[in-house]
């Protein structure tokens, strides 16, 4: 009988992924860009639409408050539209393998874009929504808190979440080709022997300093917070203690609270046994993999909220008033860029530290 040999079960999972896998996100990316970019070209030829800034009703809290419309709507299409084109070039087959000097002027003109899409567009709205959402959905059929969606839910908050998905989808583009144009796997970004600080045993070491800094700033928020909602003046003035309290605001402010210290206790799971296996206490999940997405994908979307609220709050008019007037009130809040800096790089060393083999290198 002729000799057969034994079939490799391990093909499937190391064959190259395909086409249309590995280059969705760069299309997304395309698209994304294209659409915000054309919308701005309609706001410039038009005159109307700009949502952010002076024409945005919470946009006080904005980097861009002090940008008119017809100076930031073509700003916009400009730099969208370039941003496109931009992406298109870095994906797909054909995408251009660039060195030296005009590699490093690519990078930095789509990087430069990312931290505006990230960074700049959003604002305190975006993060201070994220807190109250579960307190607003936990409310919705009881009819509490009182207030209208419609003001809260606006067309300028749905610019800002689509411009941080926008530029997270940009973001991957960029660093995948960065990796390739490097010599590296663009899924990946390893290149054999020169795994550095991106090693799982180096990302364990800092990634633990990263999780400490990442959860002892929220809980200093909260404790402010706290100790206003059972009448402590901490940081304020008795006098307006009680307005918070007759107006309720204190309860928003504990919700707040609330969501900082379970977002502390989930950043230490970044570096637990239980942030990796679930714990025996989850029924029908105890002792199963945490899959690496379930925690990467909402703590680098709260690291950027959180980047972007933090900045947000140092382009405030107010900002040097309130801090004289209400020191402690304040100071937590003028921390958030740290936080936010450190539970992304926290996020970073848990994924370098559990992601495994490439399925692609």
């Amino acid at each position: 009988m002729p000799r057969t040999e034994p079939i490799d079960r391990t093909a499937t999972r190391t064959a190259p992924e395909p086409y249309q896998h590995r280059h969705r996100v760069g299309w997304l990316a395309v698209g994304a860009t294209a659409l915000f970019g054309l919308l701005a070209l309609v706001w410039s030829v038009t005159g109307r639409g700009y949502p952010f800034g002076a024409a945005d009703p919470d946009g006080s809290g904005s980097l861009l408050w002090r940008v008119p419309a017809k100076v930031g709507a073509p700003v916009f299409a400009v730099l969208l539209l370039g941003a496109a084109v931009t992406a298109l070039a870095m994906t797909g087959p054909h995408a251009v393998r660039l060195r030296g000097a005009a590699r490093l002027v690519l990078l930095g003109y789509g990087w430069l874009v990312v931290a505006g899409l990230l960074l700049v567009v959003p604002d305190v709205q975006v993060l201070t929504y994220l807190g109250y959402a579960p307190m607003l959905i936990g409310g919705l059929p009881f009819g509490w808190p009182p207030v209208e969606y419609s003001e809260l839910f606006t067309l300028a908050l749905g610019y800002k979440v689509f411009s941080v998905a926008a530029g997270l989808l940009l973001a991957r583009t960029i660093l995948s080709w960065q990796f390739r144009t490097a010599g590296a796997c663009g899924r990946c970004g390893r290149r054999p022997g020169a795994e550095g600080w991106t090693s799982a045993e180096s990302a364990a070491r800092w990634g633990r300093r990263a999780v400490g800094v990442a959860a002892v700033i929220p809980v200093l928020y909260a404790v402010v917070r706290l100790a206003w909602a059972v009448g402590i003046p901490l940081g304020i003035t008795d006098e307006f203690l009680r307005e918070m309290h007759r107006t309720g605001l204190v309860w928003a402010g504990a919700g707040l609270a609330a969501f900082g210290l379970v977002g502390a206790v989930l950043t230490l799971g970044l570096v637990q046994r239980w942030g990796e296996r679930f714990p025996r206490w989850m029924i029908g999940l105890a002792g199963r993999r945490v899959p690496i997405t379930l925690a990467v994908v909402p703590a680098t979307g709260v690291a950027v909220a959180i980047t972007a609220a933090g900045l947000a709050l140092y382009g405030q008019p107010e900002l040097l008033d309130e801090l004289r007037d209400s020191t402690l009130m304040v100071v937590p809040m003028l921390l958030w860029p740290v936080w936010g800096v450190a539970l992304g790089a926290a996020t970073l060393a848990y994924h370098l530290r559990r992601r495994g083999g490439c399925p692609r290198c």
